[in-house]
């Protein structure tokens, strides 16, 4: 009778000691880049959107002022030399900043739509829009990949916040646009709408710590490392951890 195999649990192994110095140093230079980039953002789109009286451009530039404050939490906590104890704290500013987006776009595009408010053209929110289209993508992949590797939940959550606002650009992009071109008032608010339905589901995963399950320093890593639970993994892995028999 053959005897069987001891349990052996999977183990994790995270970047050496240097490579981490690495990432976050890089980490440090894409969150500074999103925060300069979005306060301009935030100042143009929020400036627009009341000239032309345009909800959804309102709500995007609001996005933009809540990817400043999710990139300053991500600034702040890797300004310390132990930048995971400042993991959940970092997590909480991004969640309540999409709790807020959320709120305040859902009343005014609910009441933008029951009073048939309507937006005038912005060629100035279409031009916003496309140029941020094009580089929000760029930003959001490189620090989600540093972030992935160095293990930090809020460094991916921040990056899906600035992909959000690659996806908020597409939305709000349409919107104007069909505004402008066939009339549709209700496009714009529709957007909005849009836009605060998705910030409200990043909240809640940045909330619930969903963000990453990497390993989070070099070594073997026990399971539920940086409030991970057994067998979840990283967005966009291919399989969650599993044990070997």
């Amino acid at each position: 009778m053959s005897t069987p195999l001891p349990f052996v649990p999977s183990v994790a192994t995270g970047p050496s000691a240097a490579r981490r110095a690495v990432l976050t140093r890089r980490i440090r230079w894409f969150v500074a880049a999103t925060i300069a980039y979005n306060v301009i953002e935030a100042i143009v789109a929020i400036t627009a959107g009341t000239i032309a009286s345009s909800t959804a451009l309102i709500g995007f530039g609001l996005d933009s002022v809540v990817e400043v404050s999710s990139a300053a939490a991500v600034a702040w906590q890797f300004s310390g030399t132990d930048h995971e104890r400042r993991e959940r704290a970092a997590l909480r500013v991004i969640a309540v900043s999409f709790f807020a987006l959320a709120a305040y776009v859902s009343v005014e595009s609910v009441r933008a739509l029951l009073g048939g408010d309507r937006a005038d053209h912005s060629t100035v929110g279409l031009a916003l829009a496309a140029l941020s289209l094009a580089i929000m993508p760029i930003l959001s992949t490189a620090q989600r990949r540093a972030g992935r590797e160095l293990g930090s939940a809020s460094a991916v959550a921040d990056s899906k916040q600035t992909l959000l606002c690659t996806y908020l650009s597409a939305v709000l992009l349409v919107g104007l646009a069909v505004n402008s071109l066939f009339g549709w008032w209700w496009a714009d608010p529709a957007a909005a709408l849009v836009i605060a339905v998705v910030a409200l589901k990043e909240g809640r995963d940045a909330w619930q710590g969903r963000a990453c399950c990497a390993p989070t320093g070099p070594g073997p890593v026990a399971p539920n490392a940086g409030g991970c639970t057994d067998g979840c993994r990283c967005d966009g892995d291919t399989a969650p951890a599993t044990n070997l028999p």
